[in-house]
């Protein structure tokens, strides 16, 4: 087993008022040349976006956009007529494929928005653009790892994207333990804690920490306070 190491304080940066946000990945003015990408996984953006503010039109192709609020209302439009509002327990999904145009705004003035930007690269360039979105209780999650993100074609659940990556997420009690088993051997596993303090595979996560993973079959993960976990399987290569 190989892993790496992302502490959250060591992410990148930037506050630009309206928003706030912190690039487990090189990103926009953040960039490291050890912090590229894991494999599949491009972009990991912890954003916060104030009221009523939000990202104007801007053009997107051949990326993968997962999007999960923790906080706060989203407001997304888009090129091929979606208007929807995404809030804590929706993942919403967008293949740029041939190419889209979106906007993203915190639909509250009174509120701020939290969530999580994820890109993957796609398995298949120039697809035809498309979306989708699914709402996930706390009870579906609640101390297990339920799978909100799955390849295109499976019957894994969860929205489809083009790529074989699954992704799961579990709100997990303290001193709860589970394994995650790999799908694909040659994958690896980027873990990231959302709150809490959980151990994979002996390695101790606190709140906003990640974990990259290569090279296993099984993940032993244990939560060592109340704790919200994303696991994000992907290919490396």
């Amino acid at each position: 087993m190989k892993t790496i190491l992302h502490k959250a304080r060591t992410r990148g940066h930037a506050n630009h008022g309206w928003l706030d946000s912190y690039h487990t990945f090189s990103f926009a003015g953040y960039y490291d040349t050890e912090r590229i990408h894991f494999g599949a996984l491009r972009v990991l953006n912890d954003d916060t976006v104030a009221g009523g503010m939000g990202f104007g039109t801007h053009p997107h192709d051949n990326m993968e956009i997962i999007s999960i609020p923790t906080s706060g209302a989203l407001e997304h439009e888009d090129s091929m007529g979606n208007q929807q509002v995404i809030r804590q327990g929706d993942v919403q999904v967008m293949s740029a494929g041939t190419g889209i145009s979106h906007s993203e705004k915190n639909k509250n003035r009174d509120q701020e928005v939290e969530f999580f930007q994820i890109w993957i690269f796609p398995k298949q360039k120039n697809v035809t653009p498309r979306y989708d979105q699914q709402h996930f209780t706390d009870t579906e999650k609640h101390n297990t790892l339920l799978t909100v993100v799955s390849p295109i074609g499976t019957k894994d659940g969860g929205v489809q994207i083009h790529q074989d990556a699954w992704f799961s997420l579990g709100k997990l009690d303290p001193d709860f333990s589970t394994h995650y088993t790999l799908k694909n051997k040659k994958n690896g596993v980027y873990a990231f804690v959302i709150e809490g303090d959980v151990t994979i595979n002996g390695q101790l996560l606190n709140r906003r920490d990640g974990l990259g993973i290569t090279e296993a079959d099984i993940l032993h993960i244990e939560a060592v306070s109340s704790a919200e976990l994303l696991l994000m399987e992907v290919p490396m290569q």
